[in-house]
Order: C-alpha cells, then sequence, then structure tokens
C-alpha cells in the first residue's frame, strides 16, 4: 500500500507482495482464528468465518494454513490468545482515524502504533476521539467487469442497500450490519463476484487536504503498514 486505495474514502487496504507472503498469511490467520473461536469453526454456519477464509482465500493461502488458524480457534491446538483492538487517532492535517489490529500482546502492539503515530505527525487519540465521526457498517464489493451497472445498482437496492457508491469496474455495496450476511447471499444468488466484505466504518464528515500534507500523510499510511499487526485503516479523508 503506498497511500490510498483505490477504494478511496472507504478504507486504506493493506498492499502485499511476494517478500511480505509469510507476514500476510499470519495477518490473515489471525481474524480466522478469532471468528473460530468466537462462533465455532464451521464456515457454513459461521458467517464471519467464512469472511475470513474468503479474504484469504483471495490471497492464496494454503488450506492447511486456514485449517491451522481455525484449529487455534476451536482449541484443538493450543497458542497465545488473540484479541481485535481499535484505535483512535488524528493524521497530519486533522484527519481521523480508526486503526484496527489483531494482536496477542496489547501492550506492544498499542506501543508500536503510538511510536508511528507520533514519529509520522499523528497523534494518537482518547476513547470517543474520531469514533464520533464514524458509523458501522457492512461493506460488499461487487466486481463489475462484464456487468451493466445500472442494472447492478438496482440488483442491491433490491437487496436491501443501505447505500451504495461506483467507483471504477466496482459497485461499493452499504448495508446494515445485521443484514450483511442477507445482502451477501441475495447478491451471490445473482452471479455477482463479490471481491470482498465484512464490517467497515463509514466518516460522517469528510476532511479536505493540501498535497503536502497528503505526502506526510501516506508515510504514516506506509510506516502502519509495516507494523504486523495492523490489519485495516480507515479514516475521513
Amino acid at each position: 500500500m503506498s497511500g490510498h486505495s483505490h477504494w478511496a474514502g472507504i478504507k486504506q487496504r493493506k498492499g502485499i507482495n511476494d517478500a511480505k507472503r509469510a507476514k500476510i498469511f499470519t495477518r490473515l490467520a489471525k481474524p480466522i482464528t478469532i471468528a473460530a473461536r468466537d462462533g465455532g469453526g464451521n464456515p457454513d454456519t459461521n458467517f464471519k468465518l467464512r469472511m475470513t477464509i474468503d479474504k484469504a482465500r483471495e490471497f492464496n493461502m494454503p488450506k492447511e494454513n486456514i485449517d491451522r488458524a481455525i484449529k487455534r480457534g476451536t482449541g484443538e491446538i493450543s497458542g497465545a490468545e488473540i484479541s481485535e483492538v481499535l484505535y483512535e487517532a488524528m493524521g497530519p492535517g486533522g484527519i481521523m482515524m480508526l486503526i484496527k489490529a489483531t494482536t496477542d500482546n496489547k501492550n506492544r502492539t498499542v506501543s508500536e502504533v503510538k511510536a508511528i503515530l507520533t514519529k509520522t505527525g499523528g497523534k494518537f487519540g482518547e476513547s470517543g476521539s474520531s469514533m464520533w465521526n464514524f458509523e458501522q457498517v457492512g461493506s460488499i464489493i461487487l466486481d463489475l467487469t462484464g456487468k451493466d451497472g445500472d442494472e447492478a445498482e438496482m440488483e442491491a437496492i433490491d437487496a436491501g442497500a443501505k447505500d451504495i457508491r461506483r467507483e471504477e469496474n466496482a459497485l461499493l455495496v452499504f448495508t446494515e450490519v445485521n443484514d450483511l450476511q442477507t445482502i451477501q447471499d441475495k447478491l451471490s444468488s445473482k452471479e455477482f463476484k463479490i471481491l470482498e466484505s465484512g464490517l467497515s466504518f463509514l466518516p460522517k464528515t469528510i476532511a479536505k487536504i493540501d498535497e503536502n500534507t497528503k505526502l506526510d500523510y501516506e508515510k504514516l499510511l506506509e510506516a502502519l503498514d509495516e507494523q504486523d499487526d495492523v490489519d485495516e485503516i480507515f479514516d475521513n479523508l
């Protein structure tokens, strides 16, 4: 990830290359373990687990890695306790940020995230300092390649979408949190290819920055990208 994702304003997506593959698999395994721990090891009855497995498969994560992560979650394999954490922060130019991480050592992770923010012109926030400006929603990204965009929008609305946004060859579909699984299943039955789905945070107000501040913010994002526990970054840019 160098700077902004092409889903601008939605979230900054983690990048991958061959040199990072082992680290990426470790990152992808953590949410699988958490999902299996919280809802059981069967993806047919555990929607959260199904989403995390689908994401892992997008990165060609081997089946044995996925199975091992599930067994850690169900207790069949021992391992360190993994937790999800969500940090609030302020980036250069007053950009509000939510930084999602999965970690087996909260003290280490929060210390490293704070250090990154301090070194790159950001500031670690108190509870509520950024969250007030975000709404949690379900998020589904549909591949529009070979599809009629207008027709896809109508299908999403008919399925119960809360909001939609078209970007390049993709349709971003937002749902109420509790409707995510139902709407995803409806769209899948219409033979749409789902590029990604999960929970996201949408900003209520948007920040605008100049080019110099943008460069500073990109440096912050790149530094957070190198921190192994950070999974996703949401902002109001």
